[in-house]
Formats: C-alpha cells, sequence, structure tokens
C-alpha cells in the first residue's frame, strides 16, 4: 500500500502578507501549492491537504463588521465554514486540474471538517489567539462592554479580538477520509484548524466560539488517518536554532528528542515555529516522521533531501 502523508499548507500559501485580496491572487498562489501537490502524487503517496485560513477569514470578520447594520454577522464558527469551504473550492479546482494536465487519475475531494474540543479546555478561561480588524482603544473597550469581547494589544498595531484556541480532541468523518484515500483520491480536510465544535450534554454537537490552531490539528488528523509522514509547509527551507545569530545552525534530520532539547531552550518563538516544532515532536514521537519545509521543496523533503525532518 502506498505511503501516506498530511500536506498542512499556511493561510499565507493562499494570500500572502500585503497581497491585493482577490480570488485572482489567491488561485494564483494556490497554482504552486497544486503543483507541488502532483509532484507528490507521483511519488505515490495518498494525500491529505490540509490548510490555514488566517486572512481569509479575518476578511469574513471584518465583512461582517462593515456589514453588521444591513446584514446579521455570523458566529465564528460559521465563518470558519466558510473560509474552509470557498478555500477547499480553489484548491480543489486547482489540484484537479493540475492532475489533469500531467494525465493522472486521481480524484480531489473537499470535505468540511468539524473538529471536536472540550468547552471545559482552560484555553477558554483566557482567550489569547487575535483575529479580525483593528480597533483603537477606544473602540475596543466599547466591543467589550457592548459584546463582552475579550480584547488584546496586537503587536502596535491596535486592539483585535481575542478568542480561545483549544486542543483538538477529534477530528469527525475521517472514515470518510481513509476511504476516499483507498480509493485514489486526494482528499482536502481540515482547513484553518477545522470547524470548532463542541458536545452538549446530550451528546449532540454545537458550534463553539474559537480557533483551533491549525499546525495541532494537522498533527491530530496525521494520526487519526494513520499517517506516515506529517508534513508543514512554511516560507522557509528549515529550521534553524539560534535563528538570526551569528551562530545560527540549521536542523536537518534529528531525533524528537533533539528536537525537544532545543523547544525547551527557547528557540522557537511561540507565534511562529514553537507550534510547528510542537506538533512534529509530538507526531514523530510514535514512530513517524514530521517534516518542516519550504513549499517548493516538499517532494525532495519526502525523498530526505531538503528541510527539517524529524524522524521517530
Amino acid at each position: 500500500m502506498a505511503n501516506r502523508v498530511v500536506i498542512a499548507l499556511g493561510g499565507n500559501a493562499i494570500l500572502k502578507p500585503g497581497q491585493e485580496q482577490t480570488v485572482e491572487a489567491q488561485l494564483k498562489n494556490i497554482t504552486t501549492s497544486a503543483e507541488m501537490v502532483t509532484k507528490i502524487e507521483k511519488l505515490d503517496y495518498q494525500i491529505v491537504v490540509t490548510h490555514g485560513n488566517g486572512p481569509q477569514v479575518g476578511n469574513i470578520l471584518r465583512q461582517n463588521e462593515e456589514a453588521k447594520n444591513i446584514v446579521p454577522p455570523f458566529p465564528l464558527d460559521v465563518c470558519n465554514a466558510e473560509s474552509q469551504g470557498f478555500i477547499g473550492y480553489l484548491m480543489e479546482q486547482t489540484i484537479k486540474n493540475k492532475i489533469e494536465e500531467e494525465g493522472l487519475t486521481s480524484e480531489v475531494v473537499t470535505l468540511l471538517t468539524q473538529v471536536e474540543v472540550s468547552p471545559d479546555d482552560r484555553a477558554f478561561q483566557k482567550p489569547t489567539k487575535p483575529i479580525g480588524v483593528f480597533y483603537s482603544k477606544e473602540e475596543a473597550e466599547k466591543m467589550e462592554k457592548e459584546r463582552g469581547w475579550a480584547m488584546m494589544e496586537d503587536a502596535g498595531r491596535g486592539y483585535r479580538r481575542a478568542v480561545p484556541s483549544p486542543q483538538p480532541l477529534t477530528i469527525h468523518g475521517v472514515s470518510a477520509i481513509v476511504n476516499l484515500l483507498n480509493q485514489n483520491t486526494i482528499v482536502v480536510a481540515g482547513g484553518g484548524g477545522g470547524i470548532p465544535v463542541s458536545r452538549k450534554e446530550n451528546g449532540f454537537l454545537s458550534g463553539i466560539e474559537a480557533v483551533i490552531d491549525k499546525d495541532r490539528t494537522g498533527k491530530k488528523l496525521s494520526e487519526q488517518v494513520d499517517a506516515d509522514v506529517f508534513m508543514m509547509l512554511t516560507d522557509v527551507s528549515n529550521v534553524y536554532i539560534n535563528y538570526g545569530k551569528p551562530n545560527q545552525e540549521k536542523l536537518e534530520t534529528i531525533t524528537p528528542e533533539i528536537a525537544q532539547k532545543h523547544f525547551d531552550e527557547g528557540h522557537f518563538a511561540d507565534g511562529s515555529m514553537g507550534p510547528k516544532i510542537e506538533a512534529a515532536i509530538n507526531f514523530a514521537r510514535q514512530g513517524k516522521t514530521a517534516i518542516i519545509c519550504a513549499l517548493e521543496e516538499a517532494d525532495r523533503a519526502l525523498l530526505g533531501e531538503a528541510g527539517t525532518r524529524i524522524v521517530g
């Protein structure tokens, strides 16, 4: 049976910082991702693609704010689902076209994915994830009072809404994903960390206001589909320790223990490489392989020729 890989694309692989926020711009960026997915397909892997949605869901929330006096705004879980749907559509269509161009026979399917979290997760006691548009201090105080939002200052750029970022417990629909993989289908799933849901006392699922870290969801998805490789594609070719210093060192193939040592020493920032390294370590400890590399080098990284590989 073919090896199985989960590929996690960052939201900036779809919309780059400062880029015009049009569908055309996002399609152009996604084309690069589709070309890489096709190269990996040629290496005889079963493929699940997951992706970020930070810029996109931020734009949807801004649309909510701008039109709130005309159209009732949607809750955060519905906004996440909306971004999953339109990114998945663009990604599925682009990968299909590239597969057709290369004369391959794979199908491509996008699944809206619910990810269950615990309503008792400590993240709900202290929201830390900034989302959406920026506000002045006065506007932020008004939002706190009128809407009950937690607001936080974000890197000197103003105030933004802060929402919880709980741990993913269970990804729903995994049996369907596995069935599709076994039928020569590339699956796009778990976009934006998944649509956050929690289970009520009666056992029913219900949406919840939160944002799940996409790398944590990617790791959980990799575990549940029993992937051989979990690959996080970024805008850098490798992970470094002492980054930006004279003694900067590139990491290539390392063990989970070495990666954990570097993590504990504080080499990886919480807002950038930290969550990726954490997810990679936890996955590799199960006797698997986690890879962090540049999008353009993903096929070479799978062959052991590029990127940072954490091998359990």
